[in-house]
This record gives structure tokens, sequence and C-alpha cells, in this order.
């Protein structure tokens, strides 16, 4: 499952926005730091209208989308990777996602109070980001420790060690790990260490729900900031989001019309994840169900069938597949067929965004 972990100073929202996100978690948000004592974790359903279109046309008895996991964690501080507030243990519980969501305060708010006593984008910012590359450093030098009598009888630990070195030496000049560029085999050798400075980072601006639709000037600044970064950012208000959890889908939708917005702040993360990380969705479809399969950017159809089933990739066989829009538009497999749409593909084909796939393997 995809996993992104959200982080942020104290009171920047996270907690509140983590609840609307996974609307049965059970995070306390509360106006004070630390509130989140524990990494809280909830998954939700990936929105994807096509599921429910090809689930009706496919009459499936059940419909399954793909899912996403949210972690929540403490407010960090300055000198969190020392210890100080609640420390090293916090960060440990998002080495394991794929994304780190950073949350940025954007909204004035004087009953909310501010851990460094004033609004300022930038520089919160570079307290969390500083904070994630000390605990980087300290990763990285334990384990060259470790390394120092390998590398004179191992061409891998030679390798990890390079690797490392090129990290340290990004991150004691104030860069993040995932700027520093690594082959492939450098990457594998180094991806146990689960560095967070690696990860891709969306920056999510929080804001009031006046300024959701157009943001501010607080928001501005984290987009030139993103910008110099190459990363993504995305306007959210975790204000709203609490307030759409109690609409029905209708009131929704005009609530957020009225705002001058066309998603909730779920949908739009959920886009920025997929589109950070290179990921595509196929289906598959029948009777008994439609489900939705996340795969990376540039799988090949085994590849795809093995996110399935291991035993799907090893025995492959071909596939039989079909655009979405294609299969929509004949009605039905049989005349996508008859109208030369539905293609039997090999090993070689990389599966596109949307496919609608039924493999054939040997067990």
């Amino acid at each position: 499952m995809l996993k992104a972990g959200i982080v942020g100073l104290p009171n920047v929202g996270k907690s509140t926005l983590f609840n609307a996100l996974v609307a049965n978690a059970k995070a306390q948000a509360a106006n004070f730091p630390f509130c989140t004592i524990e990494p809280n974790v909830g998954s939700v359903s990936v929105p994807d209208e096509r599921l429910a279109l090809l689930s009706e046309l496919s009459c499936s008895k059940d419909s399954i989308p793909t899912r996403m996991e949210f972690v929540d964690i403490a407010g960090l501080v300055k000198g969190a990777s020392q210890g100080e507030g609640l420390g090293n243990k916090f960060l440990a519980n998002i080495r394991e996602v794929d994304a780190i969501v950073h949350v940025v305060r954007c909204f004035q708010d004087e009953d909310v109070i501010h851990v460094s006593g004033s609004i300022g984008p930038t520089r919160d910012i570079e307290v969390i980001n500083l904070e994630l590359g000390f605990a980087d450093l300290n990763q990285i030098e334990r384990r060259r420790e470790r390394l120092k009598k390998q590398v004179r009888t191992s061409d891998d630990a030679k390798n990890e060690d390079s690797a490392l070195e090129k990290l340290q030496l990004a991150l004691e000049g104030g860069n993040a790990a995932r700027h520093v560029e690594l082959n492939d085999d450098e990457q594998k050798l180094i991806k146990p260490l689960g560095l967070l400075t690696a990860k891709p980072i969306i920056y999510a601006t929080n804001l009031s729900e006046d300024d959701l639709a157009k943001g501010n000037s607080f928001s501005e600044e984290v987009n030139l900031f993103a910008a110099k970064e190459k990363a993504e950012t995305i306007k959210v208000s975790a204000q709203v989001e609490a307030e759409l959890i109690e609409l029905g889908e209708s009131e929704r939708l005009d609530y957020l019309q009225g705002l001058g917005v066309n998603e909730g702040g779920l949908s739009g993360l959920i886009k920025a994840t997929y589109r950070l990380l290179g990921l595509r969705t196929y289906f598959t479809t029948g009777e008994k169900e439609t489900r939705a399969w996340t795969i990376k950017e540039g799988m090949s159809a085994p590849q795809a069938a093995g996110v399935i089933h291991t035993d799907f990739e090893k025995g492959f066989i071909r596939a039989q597949t079909v655009a979405y829009k294609q299969l929509l538009e004949a009605g039905s497999i049989s005349e996508a067929r008859n109208r030369g749409w539905l293609r039997s593909e090999g090993k070689e084909y990389i599966v596109n965004e949307g496919d609608v796939m039924e493999f054939l393997f040997n067990v």
C-alpha cells in the first residue's frame, strides 16, 4: 500500500488534517504541542470515478479501489534529531513511507499558538528540513563506521561507502539526499537506511477557508521555496476538510464550489502524490469484482501482473488489454474484441494509465 508520512511543526494543523483525511482515525487534535504522542496510521480509498463506471458495465458484485495510507507524526521542533521535543522516536516512524507530506501553516489565528510566535513558512520549512537532514547524517555516520572493516574486502561495502560519502557531503552542505545523483546499484545499497531527505516531498500549505481558492502571501512563499527544490505543492485547508466530513456528497460539491475550488484536499493530495512518485492505475473487471491496481510508470505487463500476485509474474504468458475509454465506448469486452480494440500483449508491453487487463499465466 502506498504510504505518506505527514510531518510539520506543532500546531500547523497536521492532526486536524489527518483526522479529516482519514475520517475514522482517532488522532487527537488539540491546541498544544505534542498532542499526538503515538504515530497515527489510517488508510483511505483512492477516489476514482472510472471504477464505478467499469463496475456498472461488468455488473460486478464488488468494486474495490486501491488504497493509500497516511501516517501522522507528532510535531517536530528544532533539535528533534537530538531528542528535543519527542525526538528521534517519531523520525523513525516515517522511514518506511514512500513520500513525505510537509504541512506548513499559512493561516493567521490568534487562538492557535505558533511555537515560534509568528507565521513564517520558509523558516518553519527549514526547521523541519534541517532536523530531517541531521537525522540522516546520524544514520550515515553510524553506517559508515560499521562499514570500515568491510570495505577492505567487499566491493559492495566499498560501493555503499562511496555512495554514503556523496550523501554525507551533500547533507553537510545543507542539501537533501534526494538531490544527489546515484546509480541504480547505489540506490539499492542505501535503500535500507530509509533516509528521510531522500524521500519525495509535497508541501501542503494549510490555509484558512477564505484563502483556499487563491492562496495568500504565505502560500506563495512556500510555492517559491518548493519551485527551487522541484517539489510538489498543494493547497489544503484542515478547517474545510474537517467540515466536509459532516456533509453528504452533493452538499460537499456545493460547499467546495462556493469556496471556488473543484475538489477536496484528499483527492488533490492523492493526485499530487501519484504525480510525484510516477504512479499509474490499471483495472481488472468482471462479474465477481472490478478492481483498481497501482503500479509504477514504465512497468511491463508481467510486472503489473505481479502486483496482483507474484505467481502471475512468474508464470506470465500474455495479457488481454483494452483502453478504459474504448471499453466504455464499446459497452462490453466482446464488443471491444469485435472492434479490434481488445489486444493481446506480451512480456514487453508497457502498461498505460487506465488499461483494463486480464492476465493469462501458468501456475
